[in-house]
């Protein structure tokens, strides 16, 4: 099979789902202040299933309310606008993508990794003292360019996670074997093509390569979670083989051993209350 030219990873748009053009909005603002936050509440409010599923999340004892928040203009006073605007990304985005393209693919199996990297990596940040909210919304999108892959070419997707299979290799490996480009090179660009934050494009592309040059901490955050996630089989998926973790990440995190056997039961409770609202 000939290699897929990057350019044409994106080459059909029109087949790649488009978000809520106020999701669009937050993705694209995460790295900026001076949102009026009332606006973009009351546009959120005009999608009335966006809006239950991310007050069930905000309501979800994850996030400790102490109040209920009956109204997304609610939940940005109690939670704060970040968290806020990482549930309605986590709620829009689980719902985004047509499932059952790629015979092969899981696509239920796909979201349990992503929703629990994205907890795993919201527990470790805050024991780090780095952004949670950045790291639960890098974490749910890391893997994000597996389902523009899946959506663009199907077929060939398909024999992609059957060399896996056969080679028992890692999945990014058969993608690049036989596509001449991966889920990372995929992900890149629909993070540009949806207008991503700097911050998110950066967590997405060195998600695999934590140590490399400018990956930043995000990508050590995002990189470990994910990997906690697949030794904690929390996805239930056999054929994943466990990636290869970066000593230069796990050691740049600085936990003890009872701070990380913590952070892998606060993960497997948090997962389990997220995928419950996200994939109803």
């Amino acid at each position: 099979m000939n290699g897929v030219p990057v350019d044409d990873i994106l080459g059909g748009v029109d087949d790649l789902p488009s978000l809520p053009a106020v999701v669009m909005e937050l993705l694209g603002s995460i790295d900026q202040e001076d949102i009026d936050i009332g606006v973009l509440a009351k546009k959120v409010s005009n999608d009335p299933a966006l809006t239950a599923k991310t007050l069930r999340l905000a309501n979800s004892s994850a996030f400790g309310l102490q109040v209920k928040a009956t109204t997304i203009q609610q939940a940005m006073t109690f939670l704060g606008f970040q968290a806020t605007r990482n549930l309605i990304t986590a709620a829009a985005l689980t719902g985004c993508f047509p499932a059952g393209r790629c015979p092969g693919f899981n696509d239920k199996a796909f979201w349990r990794h992503s929703i629990a990297t994205a907890a795993c990596a919201r527990v470790l940040a805050r024991r780090v003292r780095f952004n949670p909210d950045y790291a639960f919304t890098a974490g749910l999108l890391h893997d994000i360019g597996r389902l523009v892959l899946v959506a663009r070419f199907p077929d060939r997707y398909q024999a992609v996670l059957s060399l896996r299979d056969k080679k028992d290799c890692e999945l990014i490996e058969a993608e690049r074997e036989l596509l001449g480009v991966d889920h990372v090179d995929a992900g890149v660009a629909l993070a540009a093509h949806w207008n991503f934050s700097d911050t998110m494009r950066q967590a997405i592309a060195f998600h695999h390569t934590p140590e490399a040059a400018g990956a930043g901490f995000l990508a050590t955050i995002v990189h470990v979670a994910s990997a906690v996630v697949h030794a904690l089989d929390l996805a239930g998926n056999p054929d994943d083989l466990a990636p290869r973790v970066s000593a230069v990440a796990w050691t740049a995190l600085g936990m003890t051993e009872q701070a990380w056997l913590q952070a892998f039961h606060e993960t497997e409770l948090q997962y389990e209350e997220m995928t419950a609202i996200l994939m109803a």
